[in-house]
């Protein structure tokens, strides 16, 4: 017996991979701080408990398979508020945005067919891209220029024959990049202008620090609408990561009737979930002032604490709740586990998803983590001193090499 090709491209999640030496070092009764999951503390809006509550109908049936039409609707009122209007065979819903991106590359990309994606990126993107058979091109970034990757140059350069789509993540997960309008219309410009399409994964949208962004959607850039393709969530913007809904927008015909032909096949999106998703686009403005008020917060928290670290390289992220940073470690995988299997500090210790699978080009982010902030603030600064006392500790039991003093 034999597993697919496809399967044996995919790599397992970084987020995920460290969980049996967690499930080790807990049963030793270590305490984690988990930095490696984009999981929100938040509260999720009671609309969506108090929708799931009210639910009784005496069968739980199958929705439709596009969707149901309140959760449509739902949507589209949301992003009327942004001054995009959308038509109801727009909205496809889909069981969270990984779905909706899962079905989009079955739908444009055949074997050898290639993605631009800058990198770092979501490494389930990889999983993505290679279920449908596709190959990722990178679109190389460096923390030194803080992984900003808006240049025609660049991009176009590795547009080749085989090239159907640019995906993108804005604001960026793992960065927090946030594009201006003057970059997300260049990039507009080059998918239109090289006939390719443009896939948007929007779910920090309304996670962006600066007011200068505003609440930024391609979307509103009507003369791509051929080309542009819109992942979106409740995951993130609504902290209902466990609710399983999300949504791909696109004006394309063929596109939309490729992706009904995937929806038609696995059903549909479980029936009270999409309920109480749809409750939730009822909270007012203040629950996303609220929430990107205490992210930004947490951010500016863990970059202070992490230019405090000799020889750690971060710059501010300005969107979504992580950031990427260069430690001062030989191997942040070897170094991740070290931290579960042979240190503590009076009990506590940290996790973080290891920068390497983040990448596609071999060698790049060796040293690198990502960090999500999401843990209330308290944690955060314990977490801090954790990870820093970790890594001096680390540089001299593994790498026999004597820090630098704080600065």
């Amino acid at each position: 017996m034999q597993i697919s090709i496809n399967a044996n491209r995919c790599e397992p999640s970084p987020m995920r991979k460290f969980h049996p030496f967690a499930v080790t070092a807990e049963a030793q009764g270590k305490h984690i701080y988990h930095l490696n999951i984009g999981q929100p503390d938040l509260p999720t809006p009671r609309a969506y408990l108090d929708a799931v509550r009210g639910f009784d109908e005496k069968t739980v049936a199958y929705a439709e398979s596009p969707g149901k039409p309140v959760l449509i609707d739902a949507v589209r009122g949301y992003y009327q508020k942004l001054g995009v209007d959308l038509s109801p065979n727009e909205v496809l819903i889909t069981t969270g945005g990984s779905e909706a991106l899962l079905l989009t590359c079955l739908s444009i990309l055949d074997p050898y067919t290639e993605v631009i994606i800058p990198e770092p990126y979501y490494p389930n993107y990889t999983t993505f891209v290679h279920a449908a058979g596709g190959v990722i091109r990178a679109l190389p970034t460096n923390p030194w220029e803080g992984y900003r990757y808006a240049k025609r140059e660049r991009i176009e350069s590795l547009i080749t024959k085989n090239t159907r789509a640019i995906l993108i993540t804005n604001p960026g997960n793992p960065t927090g990049v946030v594009l201006d309008e003057q970059e997300m219309r260049m990039i507009a410009d080059v998918a239109k202008e090289h006939d390719l399409f443009l896939i948007c994964d929007e779910v920090y949208r309304e996670f962006c620090y600066d007011e200068k962004f505003g609440v930024p959607t391609m979307a509103r850039f009507s003369d791509i609408d051929e080309n542009l393709v819109i992942i979106d969530s409740v995951s993130k913007r609504f902290s209902a990561c466990g609710a399983r809904v999300g949504c791909v927008i696109t004006r394309n015909r063929e596109l939309q009737q490729a992706l009904l032909k995937f929806c038609q096949s696995r059903l549909a999106v479980a029936t009270i979930d999409q309920i109480g998703a749809a409750a939730l686009y009822s909270v007012d403005q203040d629950f996303f002032r609220r929430s990107k008020a205490e992210y930004k917060r947490r951010r500016d928290t863990v970059v202070r604490r992490l230019r405090a670290i000799p020889g750690v390289v971060v710059e501010e992220p300005m969107g979504a709740f992580y950031l990427m940073a260069s430690l001062p470690v030989d191997d942040a995988d070897k170094f991740q586990r070290w931290l579960l299997e042979c240190f503590d500090d009076h009990g506590d210790t940290v996790m973080f998803a290891p920068g390497a699978p983040f990448y596609e080009t071999p060698g790049k982010g060796v040293n690198e983590v990502r960090i999500a902030y999401v843990l209330k603030q308290e944690d955060l600064e314990r977490a801090m001193d954790v990870l820093a006392k970790g890594i001096a500790c680390y540089q001299r039991s593994v790498m026999k090499v004597t820090p630098p003093a704080a600065m």
